[in-house]
């Protein structure tokens, strides 16, 4: 039976066993003071600032059927949409403006941006600011591609490994997409010198508390600068538009078993959580979090961006998202602070 115990010697070791892992996470009853834990570690490592990312979904084209994905090749229903260069260096300098300092050009695998136009993309937004973070979150590429792109400037790379488990790997992606090729992207990137992150989305179909184990493990290996979870959120025109979302309550435990594990981490508050709750931002920067990712894409092409549905701020300016989300982040005790928000390691 889990005790109290249990999460002094998490937070004291930053390790538990899999049988104490598994009890924490089917057991709700230590959860407040999961939570509470979890909130001092954050402050003791970061006080209660919060990092800002300008997040510009660049392309909703993508070459991969995975079957979670509203942004899947068989998706005949949405409408795709290609930023151009100025459309993005537009959206960088609306953010610069509002405070933002990192920008993350997030976008399916589409073949159209070769390297040779992600280069001239990423070269181009260090050279307008001295003072800011290329992330690129951009899926499986060659290496060859991920050295080029650090050459032009990028700084970061977000690539979710989505679950560590080949098997459950195997119900989630076609046949042509592997876990072996994942993982050797992210040690590839970590190699070369990017900030990485990784993560995986929570109540997935088919996933099991071994799997969500076996996905803290493979964090454990890897040592990423951030770890992005949020819960899993259907699509109609998904194969798996029956499955059910994935758990509010068990995504804030796990952002706060992340944070003592790893108390250096950057966690993000991720939408999802925002749109599965609606404070599930502040809810998860309670918990243990401590970024948010606003929208910077023009407000013509973001209902177009539908990795899951209802996915929130859609309709909002870029400037009064930040202001809403200002807002509301320092009505729980937290701010947010103009910075690259660089990972805090000891």
């Amino acid at each position: 039976m889990i005790e109290q115990t249990t999460i002094k010697k998490l937070s004291e070791t930053s390790n538990l066993t899999d049988i104490e892992l598994k009890e924490l996470l089917e057991n709700d009853f230590l959860d407040e003071e999961l939570y509470r834990e979890a909130d001092r570690v954050r402050k003791e490592n970061y006080g209660t600032d919060v990092y800002i990312r300008g997040l510009i979904e660049f392309t909703n084209y993508c070459k991969n059927n995975c079957y979670y994905c509203g942004l899947r090749y068989e998706n005949r229903e949405i409408e795709r949409y290609r930023l151009s260069k100025e459309d993005i260096l537009n959206c960088c300098n609306e953010g610069y403006n509002l405070g933002f300092r990192t920008f993350v050009l997030q976008g399916g695998e589409d073949p159209f941006y070769t390297d040779e136009k992600l280069c001239d993309i990423i070269s181009s937004i260090k050279n307008l600011y001295s003072d800011i973070a290329v992330t690129l979150s951009i899926g499986e590429k060659k290496d060859e591609s991920y050295l080029a792109f650090k050459k032009a400037g990028a700084d970061r790379y977000l690539l979710r490994h989505e679950t560590a488990n080949e098997n459950h790997y195997s119900k989630l992606h076609p046949a042509n997409m592997s876990l072996a090729n994942r993982k050797n992207c992210l040690k590839t990137l970590k190699k070369l010198g990017y900030q990485i992150g990784s993560g995986f989305m929570v109540g997935s179909p088919f996933q099991t508390t071994e799997n969500i184990i076996e996905d803290i493990r493979f964090l454990q290996e890897l040592s990423p600068d951030m770890i992005g979870i949020g819960p899993y959120i259907t699509h109609h025109n998904t194969p798996f538009k029956n499955q059910k979302n994935g758990d509010v309550k068990l995504t804030l435990k796990l952002i706060s078993i992340l944070r003592l594990m790893f108390p250096y981490a950057l966690l993000p508050a991720t939408t999802a959580l925002g749109t599965l709750s609606p404070n599930g931002r502040e809810l998860g920067l309670k918990v243990g979090a401590n970024v948010v990712m606003p929208n910077l894409s023009p407000k013509n092409v973001r209902k177009k961006y539908e990795i899951y549905e209802n996915k929130i701020c859609t309709g909002e300016e870029s400037a009064q998202c930040k202001r809403c989300l200002e807002r509301r982040i320092e009505s729980i005790g937290y701010k947010i602070i103009i910075s690259k928000g660089d990972v805090k390691r000891k």
